[in-house]
C-alpha cells in the first residue's frame, strides 16, 4: 500500500489537497460559521492547532478567485469528496461567490514597532497585488493613486490602516458583492510588541485597522479572525457589539481545531501504527476544547511520521521545540511560595484553582499569578478539568494536558534552579560536605530545597539528581552517577582529583513519614556495606572513602555520614 505523505509544516488547504497528504477533514466548519451568521468572529486557540489552514480553507471555499488579469478561478474540485459537499445545497451555493481579503500577521515579529508598521505595509501590499485586476474598474482618480501607492508601499500609515475598508469598498464596487475578511493570527504583533516595549503603539495601529475595516466598513459582508487571546479590554474592538467570540470554553466549534480521539486513532490505523496509539495518547492528547477532548495535531503529524520511519523513535516534546516557552520560566522566575506549591502540585499531576478571565490582556498577564495562570490556560499549557460559578466569577480546576508539557515545565524548572544555585553562594554546602558536618548539611540542604520547586514525584531518582546538580561545582572533585561498583549500584560517588585526598559514597533513601528519616539513612549506609558499593574507588586507587547515607521526606533530609573507610 502507498500511503499518502503526512503534512509537515503545510498550511495551505490547496497543496494539502492537490498534493494529496492526508488530510483530517474539518470542512464543516463552514456550514457551522455559516449559520452562525456572526458579522466578526474571533476563534481563539493555542498555536500550532490548524488555525492558519482553516482560515486558507475558508478562503479558497469562499473566494470568487481571480488572477492579475480579471479571469475567474475555480477551486470547488479540491472539495471534492469531503465532509462540505454533504452538508446541502443551501450551504453549497456560498461556495466561490466572494471576494475575499486574506492577511495573515503571524510574521509580524520585529525589533521596533517602525519595522512592524513596514512589515505591516508589506502584508497589506501584497494582499492588494492580488487584486490588481480592480484598477481597471476604479473610476476616480485619487482612488486609483491611493490604491498604487499602497501597493507600491509608499502611502502613509492612516491610509494602511484605512487600508481594509478601502480595499472592501473597491471589491464590492467590482464584484457587486460585499467581500468577506480573514485575518489570520491577529495578535502576533500585539504580543511581539509587548514584549519589545512599544505596545501601546501597536495597540494604536491595530485598533485603527479594526475599527476602519471591520466596525466602520459598510462594504463588509463578515469576518472572521485567528488568534491566541480575546484582548477586548484593550478596546481593539470599539463597540464591535456584533463580535463572536469563539475560545476553548466554548462548544461551539470545539471540533475544528486540533484532532478529535476518533481521527487520532484513524489515522494511526492509516498507518498501521495502531500500537503507536497509546504513546500518542500519553503525550500529546489532554485538551479539552469546549466539550470535546482534543490531541496537538502538530505533535500527532510529527511524532508519526517519524516513528512511522523508525519503530524505536521515542517520543518528543515538538510543540515545545516550535517556540521559546518563554511564558514558563516567566511563572517560575514571578513565583512566591503558594505559586511554587500549586506549580509541584501541577507536576505531581495533581491540579490547580483558577478564577477564569477570558479577557487577559498581554499587558495584564504579569499583574497577578491568575493573570498567568490564565494566559497559560488559553495559549495550551493546560487542560480543564472543571469549571462552575461562584457569585458572579467563573472557576476552573486546571491540570497539566500530558507527557509532552510536563517535559516543558521540568525542563524549565531544571533550568531556573540551575542558576538559582549559580546565584547562591554555595561554600557552606561544600564545605560541610568536605568536612562531612552533617548537621550544617542538613540546614543546607534544606535550605536550598525550601526555595525549589520539585518537578517529578519524590522518588530517589529526582533527589539523585538535585544533589547531584548541587554537588557539580565543587573544586576539586569529579562526580559519577550510578557507576556500578562492588555488588550493586551506588547514588553517586564523589572522586576528588588526587586520589590522596578522601572520596565519597552517596546512597539515598525516600522515607514516607518524617519519623522514619533517621532509620532510613542507617539503612543507606548499611546498604553500601553490604553491597560493597566503595569497590571501585578502592580500585580505582582511592586509599580514603567515607559514605554518605541520605533520607528525604519532601523537601526536608537526614544526613549520615561513615567516618574514612581506610584500605
Amino acid at each position: 500500500m502507498e500511503y499518502k505523505p503526512l503534512p509537515i509544516g503545510i498550511s495551505d488547504f490547496a497543496e494539502m489537497i492537490q498534493k494529496e497528504f492526508y488530510y483530517v477533514d474539518k470542512t464543516l466548519m463552514i456550514r457551522d460559521l455559516l449559520d452562525n451568521k456572526a458579522k466578526v468572529t474571533l476563534f481563539t486557540r493555542p498555536r500550532r492547532f490548524g488555525k492558519t489552514l482553516n482560515m486558507s480553507m475558508l478562503k479558497y471555499f469562499f473566494e470568487d478567485d481571480r488572477d492579475y488579469h480579471g479571469n475567474k478561478r475555480d477551486w470547488s474540485h479540491i472539495f471534492a469528496g469531503l465532509k462540505i459537499m454533504g452538508a446541502g445545497d443551501n450551504y453549497l451555493a456560498h461556495m466561490g461567490q466572494y471576494p475575499v481579503i486574506y492577511l495573515t500577521f503571524k510574521d509580524i515579529k520585529k525589533e521596533n514597532f517602525q519595522d512592524s508598521i513596514r512589515q505591516f505595509m508589506m502584508v497589506i501590499a501584497d494582499e492588494f497585488k492580488r487584486h490588481t485586476f480592480l484598477l481597471e474598474s476604479i473610476d476616480d482618480d485619487q482612488d486609483r493613486e491611493r490604491y498604487r501607492a499602497i501597493v507600491s508601499e509608499k502611502a502613509g500609515q492612516v491610509e494602511y490602516q484605512n487600508a481594509i475598508r478601502f480595499l472592501s469598498r473597491c471589491l464590492e464596487g467590482y464584484y457587486g458583492r460585499k467581500p468577506i475578511v480573514l485575518i489570520d493570527e491577529y495578535d502576533v504583533p500585539l504580543e511581539n510588541a509587548f514584549s519589545r516595549d512599544f505596545y501601546n503603539k501597536m495597540i494604536d495601529f491595530i485598533r485603527a485597522l479594526f475599527e476602519s475595516g471591520l466596525k466602520d466598513n459598510g462594504s463588509l459582508d463578515f469576518a472572521v479572525l485567528t488568534g491566541c487571546l480575546r484582548v477586548s479590554k484593550e478596546s481593539i474592538f470599539t463597540g464591535m457589539n456584533n463580535l463572536s467570540i469563539i475560545s476553548i470554553r466554548n462548544a461551539k466549534f470545539d471540533e475544528y481545531f486540533g484532532f478529535k480521539v476518533d481521527e487520532v486513532q484513524q489515522l494511526c490505523h492509516y498507518y498501521d501504527m495502531d500500537d503507536a496509539y497509546r504513546i500518542v495518547q500519553e503525550w500529546y492528547d489532554g485538551y479539552t476544547f469546549g466539550q470535546t477532548d482534543i490531541y496537538n495535531p502538530w505533535s500527532v503529524i510529527q511524532y508519526i511520521d517519524d516513528a512511522r520511519a523508525n519503530t524505536n523513535w521515542l517520543p518528543m516534546a515538538y510543540w515545545a521545540n516550535t517556540f521559546s516557552n518563554s511564558i514558563v520560566r516567566t511563572l517560575i522566575d514571578h513565583s512566591d511560595d503558594d505559586d511554587r506549591m500549586q506549580i509541584e502540585e501541577l507536576l505531581a499531576g495533581g491540579s490547580i484553582r483558577v478564577q477564569i478571565h477570558e479577557d487577559i490582556t498581554y499587558g495584564e498577564i504579569y499583574d497577578s499569578s491568575d493573570n498567568l495562570w490564565n494566559f497559560m490556560y488559553f495559549t495550551g499549557y493546560f487542560r480543564k478539568m472543571s469549571e462552575w460559578m461562584e457569585g458572579s466569577s467563573i472557576y476552573a480546576e486546571l491540570a497539566i494536558p500530558n507527557k509532552e508539557v510536563q517535559y516543558i515545565f521540568e525542563q524549565k524548572v531544571q533550568s531556573w534552579f540551575r542558576e538559582k544555585v549559580k546565584e547562591r553562594d554555595m561554600t557552606p554546602f561544600y564545605t560541610a560536605f568536605v568536612n562531612k558536618d552533617c548537621a550544617a548539611l542538613e540546614n543546607e540542604i534544606n535550605d536550598i530545597f525550601e526555595e525549589t520547586i520539585s518537578y517529578m514525584d519524590q522518588n530517589e531518582y529526582y533527589y539523585h539528581g538535585v544533589f547531584a546538580g548541587l554537588l557539580t561545582g565543587i573544586k576539586g572533585f569529579g562526580i559519577r552517577s550510578n557507576r556500578e561498583g562492588g555488588k550493586g549500584r551506588s547514588d553517586l560517588f564523589v572522586k576528588p582529583v588526587r586520589r590522596s585526598r578522601e572520596a565519597f559514597v552517596i546512597e539515598f533513601k525516600v522515607a514516607k513519614d518524617i519519623d522514619d528519616m533517621e532509620s532510613m539513612a542507617d539503612e543507606a549506609l548499611k546498604q553500601i556495606a553490604e553491597k560493597k558499593y566503595d569497590v571501585e574507588l578502592r580500585n580505582d586507587g582511592y586509599k580514603y572513602v567515607s559514605c554518605y547515607g541520605i533520607a528525604f521526606c519532601g523537601k526536608e533530609c537526614v544526613v549520615h555520614c561513615r567516618d574514612n573507610i581506610k584500605w
